[in-house]
């Protein structure tokens, strides 16, 4: 093994969360007087923290989102996530070999402590990550793609940015990476190859993850 610990991005890299996501922030958004399709979400906002979406709506229309948007957001994404939400397909395995080869790991998220839990419990995978392994853009000052919440991340694991190594599937994601001085490694199951070109490798399914942490 390259590398003295793997990061994790959770939503679309553990949790197969982002169409769940995406398809109720647009519509959301939408009720909210900002005409929003699934994919204007996943090109604007796949990825980031939630302050971000406040930022872009309020750069491009001159409007605040509503005091309680987070909440109203959130509630209606975990209810479909109790309903809905599976894990990214083969990612058990990824975790049982991280985890029997004895290869420290984490998550490292741009949502929220409880969005994290909550996907996790949803999908069996809270039994690969305890309270320890868990890092949101909550713990710090901004999120992706500062480097920051990677940053965060390697300290408090004990391992120094450049034997670090990020799975990620978002653009913001792997900017944020390779600003933190780390290996990146690209999932195309969403996103186009060309928008992580960022990243040190690219791969598109979980098996193929598998293979490349050799």
């Amino acid at each position: 093994m390259r590398y003295d610990l793997i990061i994790f991005d959770n939503d679309g890299v553990l949790v197969d969360s982002e169409p769940i996501s995406n398809r109720h922030l647009a519509a959301y958004l939408t009720e909210l007087g900002h005409p929003t399709s699934y994919e204007d979400s996943i090109r604007d906002y796949m990825g980031s923290a939630m302050h971000r979406i406040h930022e872009l709506v309020l750069e491009r229309t001159g409007q605040q989102l509503p005091d309680d948007f987070d909440d109203v957001l959130h509630a209606r994404v975990f209810a479909a996530f109790e309903r809905e939400l599976k894990p990214v397909a083969g990612v058990d395995g990824v975790l049982e070999k991280l985890a029997a080869d004895g290869v420290p790991y984490c998550v490292a998220s741009s949502g929220s402590h409880e969005r994290i839990r909550v996907g996790h419990r949803a999908t069996g995978l809270d039994r690969w990550f305890e309270e320890e392994r868990i890092f949101s853009s909550q713990d710090v000052g901004r999120g992706k793609p500062a480097p920051d919440l990677f940053l965060f991340a390697a300290e408090r694991m004990g391992t120094a940015p450049q034997r670090c190594l990020v799975i990620e599937d978002s653009p913001l994601g792997v900017r944020a990476a390779v600003a933190a001085g780390m290996d990146v490694y690209g999932f195309t199951a969403m996103t186009p190859a060309v928008k992580l070109a960022g990243a040190s490798q690219l791969f598109s399914s979980m098996g193929e993850l598998a293979d490349l942490l050799v």
